[in-house]
């Protein structure tokens, strides 16, 4: 029975290392959500340009379109405006911005000095909305098909190459109707 117990840390060993093997395998930005393929989160916020305007989630029902999640405190945000600005020039997909846990000032000063790609902005100043997505933090990106369902998430910054995906995904088949 002694020499049994001798192998008990050689079992554990193994264990462990099969355990943190698996882990290597898993990609960081790979983040679950348990939004995909249901209805956006209802809500009622305000714009961001104008307090007195209540936004809903129906405001964005009838097109597909890319919900992003930005805020001026996020450095990876600022990397990937170019890409959002060139995504509202060529694409016929509106992006919608949901800024997240910011200032209304410095967001709107954000848009004046770097461009508006977003076709209006919600301001989720408490984070409420973001907690409701499952936001883990700044940039995430949502593609969302005509009725409001969440088709597609994406965690960090939209580069040319993840932009060609959305299209391909927009593009095989996802009519205004049935993405």
């Amino acid at each position: 029975m002694p020499r049994l117990l001798l192998f008990i840390p050689l079992v554990l060993f193994i264990v462990l290392g099969a355990f943190l093997w698996k882990g290597l395998s898993i990609d960081p930005r790979e983040l679950p959500s348990a939004l995909l393929n249901k209805s956006f989160p209802a809500f009622q916020v305000p714009a961001l340009r104008n307090p007195n305007k209540i936004l809903t989630n129906t405001d964005f029902i009838g097109q597909p379109v890319l919900v992003n999640v930005w805020a001026t405190w996020c450095p990876s945000c600022r990397k990937e405006h170019d890409q959002l600005l060139a995504i509202a020039q060529e694409a016929n997909v509106p992006v919608i911005g949901l800024n997240y846990k910011d200032d209304r000032s410095a967001a709107l000063a954000w848009l004046e000095q770097l461009g508006d790609p977003y076709k209006f902005n919600i301001y989720d100043e408490s984070g409420m909305l973001g907690l409701d997505l499952g936001v883990y933090g700044a940039p995430e990106t949502y593609l969302l098909d005509a009725k409001g369902i969440i088709r597609y998430r994406h965690v960090g910054v939209i580069t040319a190459e993840v932009w060609a995906n959305f299209k391909v995904m927009l593009e095989k088949g996802w009519s205004n109707e049935t993405i």
